[in-house]
């Protein structure tokens, strides 16, 4: 299928077809490399092929040239000294190195490889492949890099730059583990590089290229001050499919993901992935806002934290406030609270952390104790007659009857009624804190709030969400706040608070309504304010920090297909209509109907 129509070579080019082609060998390299330091090579403007031919050398052959290689450096060294002459620093240099070197070889840090590092020049023309040639051989010169042409051998230096595995020129440097990882293009020079050596943490996920210049945005949040992140962005910007695309990514790094999703959107790529899909709000699945945190360790056994009634206490006034609407004022609290410790009480549980096994009680008991609690009491239990005996009652009329397992975990909201979505999503996230929170299970984790506005708007419920975001990070958790609302998110502090404590933070599509909030939140130039307002979908501004990069978030085929809901692209697709069928009641032949 590679065949061009003819291919004529020259001394310092090789014309095949209708381009013309100039290859360039390093031969010099700078002493000392950052991550990303081929970055310019790799986001030159003009067609510029970068091939790298790497090959691992023997840790007894490298051990021995090292030994040689200090020998004649010190050797250089003293005869230099025998003869009063000044010191070659260029000598002194490269001894120093190689001792460094062979420590870190000695101790097993790192391992010598050969490098090969070849370039080749594409053009229209020969005048243009000139002028090309001296813009590149500049570049390189300010990389501290000397390329060298390959006079004579053009051909098989063109041969070397494809994606061939083929080193004909053999002109390789020697490099350690460091360095070499250095060389490779996973970094952005408007984002701090991260360390290409480290193994203490996730290495991250590519989320896409640079559109200033071409190269990768691949961030690792695993490795910033704290592991949370905020999307922001109007409806259709692209939010979705980056959340799935990262969660997909971080799966691959062995990072387990929980996801919640008020709108059906990851169904398919839980199933896709094998991960496990709870449809919320359907018969059969229930949540006991009155669990206590009990977790079960590795050996079988079951540990609670010291204060775990007492923690549960206090989230059920947050409960009950994200259920009424409004916070509880004093009367109110005071009441609930010791219905609340008289309920675990009825059940058997008390202080003594033995009783904390058994099993809870129900909202149901709650509302019946509440009655007897005077008028404040009967109040709040005559609020909660919808959610234990009327129309709301699905969701808490029983015990938990599902366990949160699996390496990915989808809690759809779909079947809700809109009036239990923010306490479903409290309800939700809790459940994936409790399982988070084990000691036992410590692993990193991401754990997304899709539409974060849905809990947001109540007061109560933003606390909460501003507590996780600041306990995540020593639970080795990452916290992902997803919403197109800007404005209710930055219309409170406590939502100001959760974006303040995301390390990560991600700008789609803004509407031009909220994009004054947006500017002053982040302290936007002019210049970024026009790429929001008119950015395309899937691109954003990416800040890590100090440092920020426009990037394109890319998917591949099979990517793509489980992440994209662009209905269009759904409906052409047979298996369309299956993954509606959990949602359609059947009503019979359609004359049967008016």
């Amino acid at each position: 299928m590679f065949t061009p129509d003819a291919v004529e070579v020259g001394a310092r080019h090789v014309q095949v077809g209708g381009e013309w082609i100039a290859s360039f060998a390093v031969v010099g390299y700078p002493r000392e490399v950052h991550a990303g330091w081929l970055q310019p090579l790799l986001s030159y403007p003009a067609r510029l092929d970068v091939s790298l031919h790497i090959e691992p050398i023997d840790p007894a052959v490298a051990a021995g040239r090292l030994k040689k290689q200090l020998a004649r450096l010190e050797s250089s060294r003293q005869h230099t000294a025998q003869h009063g002459r000044l010191l070659d620093p260029h000598v002194e240099a490269a001894t120093e190195d190689a001792y460094d070197l062979s420590s870190r070889l000695a101790r097993g840090e790192g391992r010598l490889f050969r490098l090969g590092l070849y370039v080749a020049v594409h053009a229209a023309t020969e005048a243009e492949l000139a002028e090309e040639t001296s813009a590149v051989r500049s570049l390189c010169a300010s990389l501290l890099m000397d390329a060298k042409p390959t006079t004579y051998r053009s051909l098989q230096g063109w041969v070397t730059s494809l994606p061939m595995g083929l080193d004909l020129i053999g002109m390789a440097r020697t490099f350690d583990t460091q360095a070499l990882a250095a060389a490779f293009p996973f970094t952005s020079p408007d984002l701090p590089p991260p360390d290409p050596t480290s193994f203490a943490a996730p290495s991250g996920v590519l989320y896409g290229y640079n559109l200033g210049s071409q190269g990768l945005v691949h961030w690792d949040r695993f490795s910033c001050d704290n592991y949370n992140s905020v999307i922001l962005g109007r409806s259709g910007s692209g939010k979705s499919y980056l959340v799935k695309l990262e969660a997909l990514r971080s799966l691959y790094q062995g990072v387990e993901v929980a996801i919640i999703d008020p709108e059906d959107e990851y169904a398919r790529t839980a199933r896709a992935a094998g991960g496990t899909y709870l449809p919320i709000g359907t018969e059969g699945i229930r949540i006991n806002p009155l669990d206590l945190p009990v977790h079960t360790r590795s050996d079988g056994r079951r540990t609670a934290p010291a204060d775990a009634l007492t923690q549960r206490s206090l989230f059920l006034h947050t409960f009950l406030s994200v259920l009424f609407g409004h916070k509880l004022s004093a009367e109110e609290r005071a009441t609930a609270d010791q219905a609340i410790s008289a309920t675990y009480r009825s059940a058997g549980i008390t202080d003594d952390s033995r009783t904390w096994t058994r099993p809870a009680p129900l909202l149901r008991d709650l509302r019946d104790t509440l009655a007897d609690h005077g008028n404040t009491g009967a109040s709040i239990a005559e609020r909660l007659h919808p959610y234990v005996d009327g129309a709301f009652r699905g969701l808490f009329h029983g015990p938990t009857t599902t366990a949160l397992e699996g390496h990915l975990l989808v809690l759809s909201l779909r079947r809700l009624a809109d009036e239990l979505k923010p306490v479903g999503t409290l309800l939700t996230l809790d459940a994936i804190w409790r399982k988070v929170s084990n000691p036992a299970l410590s692993r990193p984790r991401l754990v997304v709030v899709n539409e974060a506005w849905l809990l947001m708007q109540e007061p109560s419920g933003a606390e909460y969400l501003w507590r996780m975001a600041k306990s995540s990070r020593k639970r080795w958790t990452g916290l992902t706040v997803v919403s197109q609302d800007v404005a209710d998110v930055l219309a409170t502090d406590l939502g100001k608070a959760v974006i303040s404590n995301a390390a990560t933070q991600i700008l789609l599509r803004q509407a031009p309504q909220a994009i004054d909030d947006i500017v002053r939140t982040f302290v936007l130039s002019e210049g970024e304010r026009q790429f929001l307002l008119a950015a395309e979908r899937g691109t954003g501004l990416l800040a890590g920090g100090t440092q920020r990069v426009a990037f394109a978030a890319v998917a591949s085929e099979g990517e793509h297909a489980l992440i994209t809901t662009d209905p269009a692209e759904l409906a052409a697709r047979p298996e369309h209509t299956a993954d509606w069928s959990d949602s359609v009641i059947d009503l019979g032949p359609a004359e049967e109907h008016t």
